[in-house]
């Protein structure tokens, strides 16, 4: 799933959206106390609670999405929660821009649209500095809906949730590519996207596709090792062994047709090894 010859030191925490950003504190009932609190394994995973740097650059209102983030984290101990706020590519050179990724122990796109993501951190040496660090260093790239449809490379952008049926009705570009050869996609369940996730591993059966339901996370370590965390379900689509694909063959506005595509189910604390 990566370009390197070394497993990436660092990890990834894709999250289906819609994840729970409120603390537990004694007495609270309005949060089940058996629940899995994915940001606090977020904080958990990180190899020092010194600095988080969050980027809201997906969303519209990105004041209001970072300012839920720097609650929850400051509530869960980390000393310095930053924001960058990037709104256009010329933004990306700012120094203070590359001086705050270089300090963080942890990073946390928020949803939004991920096309704001890729038009925007697309080929820049920031991007580049991320991919660096994620390779290199134990830090934890998280992102939530579009923050974690973004980490993806094919990256999903475009197609009603209840559709993907018909030939050319689903849309994908290039994500931000901390991982390849995989789809993910977000809110799977509650918005019913199976079938235009079956479609973009009708293009291309060499991709894994990751249905990541809301309040659901898959943290991925050493670029390929899965494990699914949070309150519902992953789906995960495998196209390997698939057969009659009709893709390539029918006409654009024509339905599609696939057979034998591998699905799993995975629930909290189950694993799954992307191949090679």
């Amino acid at each position: 799933m990566t370009t390197h010859s070394s497993a990436p030191k660092g990890r990834l925490l894709a999250i289906g959206g819609h994840e729970q950003r409120k603390t537990k504190t004694e007495g609270d009932t309005s949060i089940e106390q058996s629940a899995d609190f994915i940001l606090e394994r977020f904080v958990n995973e990180l190899s020092s609670k010194e600095t988080v740097v969050v980027i809201p650059t997906a969303s519209e209102e990105p004041d209001e999405a970072a300012q839920d983030y720097i609650d929850v984290f400051s509530e869960l101990g980390i000393k310095n929660v930053e924001v960058l706020n990037i709104r256009s590519r010329e933004e990306t050179k700012d120094p203070e821009a590359l001086a705050m990724i270089n300090r963080a122990d942890g990073i946390m796109f928020t949803g939004g649209d991920q096309l704001r993501l890729t038009s925007i951190f697309g080929g820049t040496e920031l991007l580049k500095r991320m991919a660096e660090r994620y390779q290199h260093d134990p830090i934890v790239i998280a992102g939530t809906s579009a923050g974690a449809a973004a980490m993806s490379t094919p990256m999903i952008y475009q197609g009603r949730n209840d559709a993907g049926f018909v030939k050319d009705e689903i849309h994908i570009t290039t994500g931000l590519q901390f991982m390849r050869d995989v789809a993910i996609d977000t809110h799977f369940v509650a918005r019913g996207r199976i079938v235009r996730m079956a479609q973009i591993i009708a293009t291309n059966p060499g991709c894994i596709g990751l249905g990541l339901e809301e309040d659901t996370a898959v943290l991925v370590t050493k670029g390929r090792d899965l494990e699914v965390i949070g309150n519902g379900l992953v789906v995960v689509v495998d196209g390997h062994e698939c057969t009659g694909n009709t893709i390539a063959v029918i006409k654009p506005g024509e339905v599609f047709s696939i057979r034998d595509l591998r699905l799993h189910l995975l629930a909290k604390g189950q694993c799954y090894t992307l191949p090679v």
